[in-house]
């Protein structure tokens, strides 16, 4: 009997956070000159693995999840372009997926791309490449980009 109710339990709880989470989420993207001035309705291509879309800088978008990053790259004119890549990291379905619905679950979720968010709010500077961790990401606030580490050349 024990078998049987933890086989079901398994098969009602794997899959969790595409239970949970939509294949996609909002984010919001906002476009500002070197000296921090806002320039809303520049165009933003936004892609990763599942495809591209574009928004005008200013507005909310629904992006699709994935365990990939997004490149983002936003023009307008007497601007150089604004380019950005978002950082995916996991969100709590995942984690309850592995705590109560195992590795099955888990795996289903990450191949889907549902066990994962982008930042939720952006903003992309011109004539800059910034990234942004999801990791970094406070409520109420844009995720704070930072410029690409370098490596030393020998």
């Amino acid at each position: 009997m024990k078998l049987v109710i933890s086989i079901a339990a398994v098969a009602v709880l794997s899959g969790c956070a595409s239970i949970v989470n939509d294949s996609t989420h909002p984010m919001k993207v906002e476009t500002l000159t070197s000296d921090g001035k806002a320039v809303s309705g520049a165009e933003c291509k936004m892609s990763n693995d599942y495809g591209s879309n574009t928004v005008k800088s200013g507005d909310t978008t629904q992006v699709r999840r994935s365990s990939k990053d997004m490149d983002i790259t936003c023009t307008t004119k007497d601007q150089p372009d604004a380019k950005g890549r978002a950082i995916s990291r996991a969100n709590a379905g995942l984690a309850g997926n592995i705590i109560f619905g195992g590795g099955i679950g888990a795996i289903i979720d990450h191949n889907k791309g549902t066990a994962y968010t982008y930042p939720t709010w952006i903003q992309l500077v011109f004539g800059q490449t910034l990234i942004f961790d999801r990791r970094e990401e406070k409520e109420g606030s844009p995720v704070s980009g930072k410029a690409p580490e370098t490596t030393a050349k020998n």
